[in-house]
C-alpha cells in the first residue's frame, strides 16, 4: 500500500517554523518582513491565490501590501510600480501574480524586480546562483518538492530521477536542485521518444507538464516515488468519467457543480508507487509555505 505525502500537514509544520523565524527577527530589533503582491487583471483564480497568500502572511506575522491593477494596465505603468517597490525600504519581497495580460512582456517585468526582493526566484541573477548552488531565493514549487522529499526521508543521492516537463518555473529549477542533491537527472518533454519507457526507469518520477492524468501506470516503475506538480480542473463529464469512473465520488461532485481537480498523474498510477503526492493537498500547499520562507529569508538578508 503506497504512502501519501500530506502536503497540507507538512505546509503547516513549515509555516510554524517560519512564524518562529519572524518572531526571532522582530525580537532582534528588526521590523517584520513585508511582502508586496501585485495582481494585474480580474482573473478569479489569481484573485484567490493572492488573497490566500496575503492571509498566510497575516497568520505568520509577515506584513503585506496589495496592488490591484486593471487588465488594461500599460507595461510602463507596471514597470513604474515595480521600480517604486524596489526602492521602498520596508518592502522585502515582491510577488507578481501570473498570468499577465497579453500587452505586457512577462519576462521584461519579472526581470525588473530586484533580485534581492525576487521571492519567486525567477530573476536571471537568482537563476544563475541556483545553477552554481548558491541561491538564497529559489522558485517556491521546486523548493516545496525538495522539502517534501527530504522530510519524508526519500533518498536523493544516487537516485535516478525523471522530470516530465522543462518549464522555467518548475522543471528546470527542480532539476538543478536535485542535481545539487546528487541525484541523476533525466528531463523529458513533448519531443522525448518512447516517453513511458524512459519514465519507467526512474526511482523518483516528477510530473510537471500541465496535462491532466497524463502519467498512466505504464510510466511508473513499481515502488517508485511519484511527485505530481500538476493541478488541472476538469471541465467536462466525459473526462471525469474516464479518469475517476462514472460512479465515483468525483463524478457526484462534478454533477453537484463542484470543481473536480486532477494532477498530471492518473490516479491509477498511484498504486504502483511506494510514496506519492495527491492532488489536491500535495505540492500545492507547500508552494505558499515556501513563498513565506523566501519572504522571511529576503528580509533576513536585507537586514
Amino acid at each position: 500500500m503506497p504512502q501519501i505525502i500530506d502536503g497540507k500537514a507538512l505546509a503547516e509544520t513549515i509555516k510554524k517554523e517560519i512564524g518562529e523565524g519572524v518572531k526571532q527577527l522582530v525580537a532582534a530589533g528588526h521590523p517584520a518582513p513585508t511582502l508586496a503582491a501585485i495582481l494585474v487583471g480580474e482573473d478569479p483564480a489569481s484573485q484567490i491565490y493572492v488573497r490566500n497568500k496575503i492571509k498566510t502572511c497575516e497568520e505568520l506575522g509577515i506584513k503585506s501590501e496589495s496592488h490591484y491593477l486593471p487588465a488594461t494596465t500599460r507595461e510602463d505603468d507596471l514597470l513604474e510600480l515595480i521600480h517604486g517597490l524596489n526602492k521602498k525600504p520596508e518592502v522585502d519581497g515582491i510577488l507578481l501574480q501570473l498570468p499577465l495580460p497579453k500587452q505586457i512582456n512577462k519576462q521584461k517585468v519579472l526581470d525588473a524586480i530586484s533580485p534581492a526582493k525576487d521571492v519567486d526566484g525567477l530573476h536571471p541573477t537568482n537563476v544563475g546562483l541556483l545553477v552554481q548552488g548558491r541561491a538564497e531565493l529559489i522558485a517556491c514549487t521546486p523548493l516545496g518538492v525538495i522539502q517534501a522529499l527530504k522530510r519524508y526521508n526519500v533518498k536523493l543521492e544516487g537516485t535516478r530521477t525523471t522530470i516530465v516537463g522543462r518549464s522555467d518555473l518548475v522543471g528546470k529549477p527542480l532539476a538543478l536542485l536535485l542535481m545539487h542533491e546528487h541525484s541523476t537527472i533525466t528531463i523529458c518533454h513533448s519531443k522525448t521518444r518512447n516517453l513511458p519507457a524512459v519514465a519507467a526507469e526512474a526511482d523518483l518520477l516528477i510530473a510537471a507538464m500541465g496535462k491532466a492524468a497524463f502519467i498512466t501506470p505504464d510510466f511508473v516503475k513499481p515502488g517508485a516515488v511519484l511527485v505530481d506538480v500538476g493541478i488541472n480542473v476538469l471541465k467536462n463529464e466525459a473526462d471525469v468519467a474516464a479518469i475517476f469512473g462514472p460512479e465515483s465520488k468525483k463524478m457526484q461532485d462534478f454533477k453537484a457543480g463542484k470543481n473536480v481537480m486532477v494532477g498530471d498523474v492518473h490516479p491509477a498510477a498511484h498504486e504502483k508507487s511506494s510514496l506519492y503526492t495527491p492532488v489536491p493537498g500535495g505540492v500545492g500547499p507547500l508552494t505558499i509555505a515556501l513563498l513565506m520562507r523566501n519572504t522571511l529569508r529576503a528580509g533576513e538578508l536585507r537586514r
